[in-house]
């Protein structure tokens, strides 16, 4: 079973008397315990596919398949308790609560979810372990480095224990260094636990630690 499959999708945006086609007919397949670059410029649809494939936006058209479910006419409702088992998310600009410590950041995600208390302090305490950041359990956003945040990040989208692990340019606001470092860490986060990926970034550096690339413009996707 793959991890991620898109049938012929299409997401169009009306303007005025017209529209703004986002995703043009976009089919891709993703395999189990695959991390797949997803390269393109700025507005060629990336983090458009990235949020179909994650159930954030619906398609105006064409199937979308996560895991052998069938997403592609979930309800908000539906789509939600799916965001909440089955995809982690990663986004560009972290996006983490600036009032939470870094283990509370983990809990936030796991409140959601259906478990709770001392099984979610386990699990995020052993994440943040892994991600070493054992020593920064307690510290606020701001008082973490760039690349530390991120890490915090990527732990969070792991609460779930999810399937599927999206990826919205993870390594842009870090340096060469840094942005290797995390890098490493996701491609081995991800065989590790056998979860596949998606990264979206427009640095073709970022490619040589994925498996596979796939280039998109104007909403069109090509190998």
């Amino acid at each position: 079973m793959n991890a991620l499959e898109l049938t012929d999708v299409r997401k169009v945006y009306p303007v005025g008397d017209s529209e703004v086609v986002a995703l043009d007919h976009a089919s891709l397949t993703l395999g189990q315990n695959e991390i797949l670059a997803l390269v393109g410029p700025s507005g060629s649809g990336k983090t458009t596919l990235l949020s179909i494939a994650g159930g954030i936006l619906s398609p105006s058209s064409g199937k979308v398949v996560v895991g052998g479910e069938d997403i592609s006419d979930y309800s908000n409702g539906q789509l939600t308790r799916f965001r909440q088992e089955k995809v982690g998310f990663v986004f560009q600009s972290v996006n983490l609560v600036p009032f939470l410590t870094a283990a509370e950041n983990l809990f936030v995600v796991d409140e959601l979810g259906p478990r709770t208390g001392k099984p979610a302090r386990a699990t995020a305490g052993k994440l943040l372990d892994e991600l070493g950041l054992a020593e920064r359990t307690k510290n606020l956003p701001s008082q973490l480095s760039g690349g530390e945040r991120q890490r915090v990040a990527i732990g969070r989208a792991l609460m779930n224990d999810p399937d599927l692990v999206l990826f919205d340019e993870p390594t842009s606001a870090l340096d060469t260094g840094l942005g290797a470092q995390v890098m490493e860490l996701i491609r081995s986060e991800m065989k590790q636990r056998g979860i596949s990926a998606i990264v979206v970034t427009h640095d073709p550096r970022i490619t040589e630690y994925c498996d596979r690339t796939v280039q998109i413009v104007d909403g069109e996707l090509s190998a």
